[in-house]
């Protein structure tokens, strides 16, 4: 393929999808993500998109929201990964909140084989992922129907969660910075994820590499607030999502990585795990200890790529009313 078709045709999925990253760039266009990065900084002088961390998006990307059939095509095997070491926090007995999202939606379908747990969610793809899970109760929020994420809204939706008091709320979002923490483009979706924040003990962000270092109108989780976040690997060459990493390390946040790519790491059953494989990566450019948090093992070790930081309060194993 020749460099005006391959940039066509990259410039015909930013404008579909309002953001692909590389690695989907290069599958689609059959080439390294090095050509395609080449190309999408020829497009980025044209003024014709906006390159982001790992990936590139419509020019106003800022305040652009891709619909759910864009993002559902969108890095999946790494919200595969990402679910997958999700998941394996989540305990027997647990009542947890989990919001809307691709990658949320991914978490819901592994909670459903975990007995006794309450998942409280104001999305209808969560919930439709648990229906059939005989051992799980679903409490759904009220609210208005979004239809482009399928997720109810509002003040019905805000104050179905007040007084609530779960473990963990497992939430994604447009993008996440450590400056900032997470953020999403659409003012009713943050204002009903900071209800749910509001109703949990520990908050867990799920975000894959290309949200790092990205920034949208509406912030959800200040990153003082933020207990963990649990993302891919990035790529060797993304010195910006490994910068990132490490100022959110640096600001308490705890740091899993999720092995998206098959031949890397080795996987891990950490206690309460429910035997749940997880997979622990190196963090490009990470070594040692970290202020903050401390970096477990190295490149090539078993444990490396995950981040530790002083334990936040004491997970609530119930629900309860204030």
């Amino acid at each position: 393929m020749f460099a005006a078709e391959r940039r066509q045709l990259i410039l015909e999925m930013v404008r579909a999808n309002g953001a692909v990253s590389l690695r989907e760039l290069a599958r689609v266009v059959q080439t390294s993500e090095v050509t395609v990065r080449r190309d999408v900084r020829a497009l980025e002088a044209e003024g014709l998109l906006d390159r982001r961390h790992g990936g590139a998006v419509l020019p106003g990307g800022f305040t652009r929201e891709s619909g759910f059939p864009q993002k559902s095509h969108l890095a999946t095997a790494e919200k595969t990964a990402i679910a997958d070491v999700a998941a394996s926090l989540v305990e027997e007995g647990e009542a947890i909140v989990v919001g809307a999202g691709t990658t949320t939606q991914e978490l819901a379908r592994r909670l459903a084989r975990v007995p006794g747990l309450t998942v409280v969610t104001n999305s209808l793809l969560v919930a439709q992922a648990l229906a059939h899970a005989n051992r799980v109760e679903v409490v759904m929020t009220g609210g208005t129907l979004r239809g482009s994420n399928y997720a109810l809204v509002g003040s019905g939706a805000e104050q179905s969660l007040q007084g609530l008091r779960v473990s963990r709320a497992f939430l994604s979002g447009s993008g996440l910075t450590a400056e900032r923490g997470l953020s999403t483009s659409n003012m009713l979706s943050a204002s009903v994820d900071r209800a749910l924040v509001q109703a949990a003990a520990e908050v867990v962000v799920l975000a894959d590499h290309t949200k790092l270092g990205t920034d949208t109108m509406f912030q959800t989780v200040p990153t003082d607030v933020i207990t963990r976040l649990v993302t891919d690997e990035p790529p060797a060459h993304d010195e910006r999502a490994a910068t990132e990493l490490q100022a959110l390390a640096d600001q308490g946040v705890q740091i899993a990585v999720a092995g998206a790519r098959a031949g890397h790491g080795g996987e891990q059953h950490p206690p309460g795990g429910g035997g749940r494989p997880r997979r622990d990566l190196p963090l490009p450019g990470q070594r040692g200890r970290m202020p903050g948090g401390q970096f477990r093992g190295g490149p090539g070790s078993a444990l490396a790529g995950e981040v530790l930081a002083p334990e936040r309060p004491v997970r609530v194993a119930d629900m309860r009313r204030r």
